[in-house]
C-alpha cells in the first residue's frame, strides 16, 4: 500500500512539472493537511466520550451480557468450539464489540479468538473452518451503532451525523449474512473436494 501512495504522489508531481501547476499542488496539499489535523483534533473530544460510554458498558457487564446472549447463537457457525469456550467467548466480545461499533476495542479479542482456535489446530499450516467463519463474519463488521462512523461526522461539521446508523445497519447486516453465506458455501465445497481426492 505504501508503493502505491509512493506512486500516486510522484505521478502528481511529474504531471504537475508537466503542466506547470506545481504551485496549485503545493498549495493543494498544505490546504489538505492542515484540514487532516483540524479534523484529527476535533474527534479528540469526540472518540474519548464514545471510549468513556463504551468503559461504561464494559464496567456495567453491558459488552458481557450482549456476549452471553449470542454465544448460543454462535455455535451454530462456529459447531468445532464446543470445546474450545476460550476462542468462543472471545468471538462473542469481538463480534459485541463491533456491533457497537467500537472496532479498536474488538481488534485485541479477535487476535486471542484466532490464537485459541490456532492452539487447537491439528494442521497449523492451514486454517480451520472456524478461522475462515470468524475472519468472513469479523470482515463484514455488523454494527448497531457506527460510533466512529458518528464521530468522524460529527468533528466535520455534520448537523445530524446520527442519521448514519439505519443506512449503517442495513449495509452492514446484509454484509454479515452474505459473510456466512458464502463461509458456508466455500466450507461445503471444501469438504466436497476432500471427500472427492480421498
Amino acid at each position: 500500500m505504501n508503493y502505491i501512495f509512493i506512486f500516486l504522489i510522484l505521478i502528481s508531481f511529474v504531471c504537475a512539472l508537466i503542466n506547470g501547476r506545481m504551485d496549485i499542488v503545493i498549495d493543494e496539499m498544505l490546504k489538505a493537511s492542515t484540514r487532516a489535523v483540524e479534523i484529527a483534533l476535533g474527534l479528540i473530544g469526540i472518540m474519548a466520550f464514545w471510549l468513556g460510554i463504551v468503559n461504561i458498558a464494559k464496567d456495567c457487564g453491558l459488552i458481557d451480557l450482549f456476549s452471553k446472549l449470542i454465544k448460543k447463537p454462535l455455535l451454530l457457525l462456529f459447531p468445532d468450539l464446543k470445546n474450545n469456550p476460550s476462542a468462543l467467548s472471545n468471538i462473542a466480545l469481538n463480534i459485541s464489540a463491533n456491533a457497537l461499533g467500537l472496532t479498536n476495542a474488538a481488534t485485541p479479542f479477535g487476535i486471542k479468538a484466532m490464537e485459541d482456535m490456532q492452539e487447537k489446530n491439528q494442521n497449523k499450516e492451514i486454517a480451520t473452518d472456524s478461522m475462515c467463519m470468524f475472519l468472513a463474519v469479523n470482515t463484514a463488521g455488523f454494527q448497531l451503532v457506527p460510533a466512529v462512523v458518528i464521530a468522524i461526522l460529527s468533528a466535520n461539521g455534520m448537523k445530524n451525523p446520527t442519521q448514519i446508523i439505519l443506512p449503517t445497519l442495513f449495509a452492514t447486516t446484509i454484509a454479515f449474512i452474505s459473510s456466512i453465506f458464502f463461509a458456508k458455501i466455500f466450507q461445503k465445497l471444501s469438504q466436497a473436494k476432500k471427500e472427492l481426492f480421498k
